[in-house]
C-alpha cells in the first residue's frame, strides 16, 4: 500500500546561559508522532528491513568508517531518533509511538564479526551465509534501528564488504540510497557528489497530458480533442488498475500458483541474497536498437529469465502436477513500489544532514504500490519479451494508479485504522508472486572516506514472496540482486544465470539484425 509522509520543519534548542545570553546549541527534531507511513512498517505481516550489500575496493578502516558515518549520517534524525511505542491504551491498539531524538553510540551500530578463527575455503559462500543468516534477526528498538557490519574478507568482488541492514520505517529504498549515496564523493574528484541521471525510479516518469501550443483555430481544436482522448485513456487506466489492485488486495484476484508460489500461512523464514553483474553496454544496445528504455529492457529480461526458469522446473516435476510443459495462461505479478515525491537531487539529501541548512526534504515513506504482469510464455524471438514490456511499460505510465493507491491508502488508514491497512497489504503480497524494483546508481566511482565502493547490491526482506528482484545500476554495470526462500526456491544462482543468459539472447538477436 502506498502513502505519504508529513513533513514539519525542526525546532531549534536554546539554552540560556547564567549571564542571560541565549545560545543555539543545535538543530534537532520534537518528539513527533510515527507517521502512517512509518507504522505500517511495524505490523506484523509487514515489517520490512532494507539490507544494502556495498564491495569495497580495499580493506575498511574500521575508524575512518566510523568517523565518516559520524560526520554524515548521525546527523539525520531518523539515524539518530528511538521509534518508541505506546505499550497501552488506544495508541498501543492502533501502532502508535513517536520519533525521540537519542544520543547514537556507534560502538552499537558498527559490528565487526571476529573471523580469524574460522576456516573459510570459499569467501563468496561464507559472506552469502552471513547475510543469510542476518535477515533472521531482528533490530533492538533500544537503538535507532539501523546498523552496519564490517565483513574484512576478499571476495571475488571486493577486498572486503560492508552490510548496512536498516529498518523500512526509517524511509523507501529510493529515499535512503539517495541518503546513502549523498555521503559518498566522487573518487575523481573528492569535493563533488556522485552524478546521478535524473530518473532514478522505474515508473516516475509518467506521460503528461497535454501538447505543445498549435498555431490556429483548427490546431487549436484538435490539440483539444487529443488533450481530451489522452484524458480520458489515462482515467480509464487509472480505473483499470486500481480495480485490479483492489480486486487483488480482496483475494478475489490471484497470481496462479507456480514453483516459485508461497502457500499462504507459511512462516517466515530468513532469505538467500545473490546477484549477477550485467552490463549497461549490453542493455544499452538492446535499447537503442529497439527506440525503448532500458527500464523496458530490464522488464523483458526478467520476464524471459522467469520463463526459462519456470519451464524448467516443470519440466523437472516441479509443477504441483508433476513433469510437464510450461502451462498456458500463467497470470503472474509483480508489486513495484513507486517513488511518488518529486525528484530530488542528492544535494537536497547532502543537506539534510547539514544541522544548520534546511530539513524540507520529503523523506521518509513516500511510496505507492502498482502492480506489473510478466507475461510467461515461450517466444521464438528474445525480443518479443521487450516489445511486450515496452507496451505494458507505456501503459503503466499512463495512469495514476500509484498517486491514487497512495492517496487511497491515507484515507482507508484514517477510517479503518493501521492494521486494518497492514492486513490488504499482506493480502495484496499474498496475491501476487514477487517483488520488483530498479534505482539508479552514480555514473562514475565514488568513495566513502577513502574506500573506493566495487558495487552495491541493495534488496529487501520481511514480506512474504518468496522471491524480490532489484536492479541497481552503477558505473557502467547493472546489479541483478535477487532475495529467495531456499525452500521454495532452491537454486537462485541458476535463476540469476536465466537473466543473464535472456539479456544474451537478446543482444545476439539484435545483433543478428544489424
Amino acid at each position: 500500500m502506498g502513502m505519504r509522509e508529513r513533513v514539519r520543519r525542526p525546532a531549534c534548542l536554546v539554552i540560556e546561559e547564567e549571564d542571560g545570553k541565549k545560545t543555539r546549541v543545535e538543530d534537532f527534531e520534537p518528539e513527533l508522532p510515527l507517521s502512517p507511513g512509518t507504522k505500517i512498517f511495524h505490523q506484523p505481516n509487514t515489517n520490512l528491513n532494507i539490507i544494502a550489500v556495498m564491495g569495497s575496493g580495499k580493506k575498511i578502516d574500521v575508524n575512518v568508517l566510523k568517523s565518516g558515518i559520524e560526520a554524515t549520517l548521525i546527523h539525520h534524525p531518523r539515524f539518530s531518533s528511538l521509534q518508541v511505542m505506546d505499550t497501552e491504551g488506544r495508541g498501543a491498539r492502533e501502532g502508535n509511538g513517536k520519533w525521540v531524538r537519542t544520543r547514537v553510540e556507534l560502538e552499537k551500530h558498527i559490528i565487526v564479526p571476529d573471523i580469524s578463527n574460522i576456516t573459510i575455503t570459499s569467501p563468496d559462500r561464507f559472506l552469502e551465509d552471513y547475510i543469510s543468516d542476518l535477515s533472521a534477526t531482528t533490530l533492538d528498538f533500544t537503538k535507532p534501528l539501523w546498523e552496519f557490519h564490517v565483513i574484512n574478507l576478499p571476495t571475488t568482488e571486493a577486498e572486503s564488504v560492508v552490510i548496512l541492514l536498516c529498518h523500512h520505517s526509517i524511509g523507501d529504498g529510493v529515499s535512503l540510497m539517495s541518503l546513502l549515496l549523498s555521503c559518498f564523493r566522487k573518487t575523481s574528484d573528492p569535493n563533488s557528489l556522485p552524478t546521478i541521471p535524473n530518473k532514478t525510479n522505474l515508473f516516475a516518469d509518467r506521460r503528461r497530458v497535454g501538447l505543445c501550443s498549435s498555431t490556429g483555430t483548427v490546431g487549436d481544436v484538435l490539440g483539444l480533442l487529443v488533450r481530451f482522448a489522452m484524458l480520458v485513456g489515462m482515467l480509464w487506466n487509472t480505473f483499470m488498475d486500481v480495480f485490479s489492485f483492489t480486486a487483488t488486495s480482496s483475494s478475489w484476484l490471484k497470481d496462479t500458483v507456480t514453483p516459485i508460489s508461497v502457500k499462504k500461512g507459511m512462516p517466515f523464514t530468513k532469505k538467500r541474497f545473490v546477484h549477477k553483474t550485467l552490463f549497461m553496454e549490453d542493455i544499452k544496445c538492446i535499447k537503442y536498437a529497439m527506440n525503448v528504455t532500458v527500464n523496458d529492457v530490464l522488464l523483458g529480461i526478467t520476464s524471459a529469465g522467469l520463463t526459462r526458469y519456470l519451464s524448467r522446473r516443470y519440466s523437472d516435476g516441479g509443477g504441483k502436477k508433476g513433469g510437464g510443459a510450461l502451462p498456458e495462461n500463467i497470470r503472474l505479478r509483480a508489486t513495484v513500489q513507486v517513488n511518488v515525491r518529486e525528484t530530488q537531487g542528492l544535494h537536497v539529501m547532502a543537506d539534510m544532514m547539514d544541522e544548520k541548512k534546511n530539513k524540507d526534504a520529503k523523506f521518509g515513506n513516500w511510496i505507492g504500490c502498482i502492480l506489473i504482469p510478466f507475461p510467461i510464455v515461450q517466444r521464438t524471438d528474445p525480443l518479443d519479451y521487450v516489445r511486450t514490456a515496452s507496451r505494458i511499460s507505456n501503459r503503466k505510465k499512463n495512469s495514476g494508479e500509484a498517486n491514487f493507491i497512495c492517496l487511497c491508502s491515507q484515507i482507508l488508514i484514517k477510517i479503518f485504522g493501521i492494521k486494518k491497512a497492514a492486513f490488504l497489504s499482506s493480502e495484496l503480497i499474498g496475491n501476487t508472486t514477487f517483488s520488483f524494483s530498479n534505482i539508479v546508481g552514480p555514473l562514475e566511482e565514488v568513495s566513502f572516506y577513502g574506500h573506493p565502493l566495487a558495487y552495491i547490491a541493495p534488496s529487501v526482506y520481511g514480506h512474504a514472496h518468496a522471491l524480490t528482484i532489484h536492479f541497481q545500476s552503477y558505473m557502467g554495470k547493472m546489479k541483478a540482486v535477487l532475495a529467495v526462500d531456499e525452500s521454495v526456491i532452491p537454486d537462485p544462482h541458476r535463476l540469476c544465470m536465466d537473466l543473464s543468459d535472456s539479456l544474451d539472447s537478446m543482444k545476439k538477436a539484435v545483433m543478428s539484425c544489424g
